[in-house]
């Protein structure tokens, strides 16, 4: 089966990081001699099964993988949900897609292969990876992530999701009134339901209930993928997430 990607590369560098890098755009953090979004593509690259490749950032990605004939880039939206519609007029994927961030340059070719196989059933609208507190701390001990502890487990998510583009601009649609919301607690609270939220913070909330909470907020069908690989979820958002990755990549610290 030949899947489609798509890597979102369009984030600014205007928080913790510009201690570490002066760029405009996380996607152009170096690492060595490559910049980040430069793994993400390279993991993709070698990935069977991936055909086409669109990468949806600034410009300079243009000059960056002018050699890639396999591979094109779209502008960049105003939000990621904007970039990703426009990475999807470009793309005209024929069937499900797979869409990564580009700040995950742990992502390797084993892990995404693993995400996708977990990805069978065909009436399934949205996968998305969530990885177990001690699948991380067992290979990258001391790793600073944000979990969520429910019923069966602790777990932080993915930066992954394998879709199928014709529900995309639905949910984008749902996801911009609920982004909205976040400035009402109480209507978003509402929205969501007092139960389940009281379930989460004492943590009896399970999976499957998270799943089916999801799927009605953007009436899809979501179904959530336990992966043993860390590396999917590891976005470098902080200096220490950034010195991490050099030592893996690098060898240095």
């Amino acid at each position: 089966m030949q899947i489609d990607a798509l890597v979102i590369a369009g984030g600014y560098n205007n928080d913790k990081l510009q201690k570490c890098s002066e760029v405009a755009k996380e996607a152009l953090i170096p690492i060595g001699d490559k910049v980040m979004v430069e793994y993400v593509v390279n993991a993709l690259e070698h990935t069977p099964g991936i055909n086409k490749i669109v990468v949806v950032g600034p410009i300079e990605l243009k000059n960056i993988f002018a050699d890639k004939k396999h591979l094109l880039v779209a502008e960049e939206g105003k939000t990621a949900i904007d970039s990703v519609i426009n990475g999807l007029e470009l793309l005209k994927p024929q069937g499900r897609l797979l869409i990564l961030t580009a700040d995950i340059p742990l992502i390797n070719p084993t892990a995404i292969t693993g995400f996708l196989e977990a990805c069978q059933e065909k009436d399934i609208d949205i996968y998305y990876p969530i990885v177990p507190k001690e699948v991380n701390e067992a290979k990258y001990p001391g790793i600073e992530r944000t979990y969520v502890t429910i019923k069966d487990g602790t777990f932080t998510g993915g930066n992954a999701f394998f879709v199928n583009p014709k529900i995309v601009k639905k949910c984008a649609e749902k996801g911009k009134k609920l982004v909205k919301l976040r400035k009402s607690p109480l209507a978003l609270s509402s929205l969501i339901g007092w139960t389940f939220i009281l379930k989460l913070v004492s943590k009896r909330l399970t999976l499957k209930e998270a799943e089916e909470k999801f799927s009605g907020l953007l009436d899809v069908k979501a179904r959530a993928v336990i992966s043993p690989y860390p590396e999917i979820g590891i976005d470098v958002d902080k200096p220490s997430d950034l010195q991490l990755v050099k030592k893996v990549i690098l060898g240095v610290l």
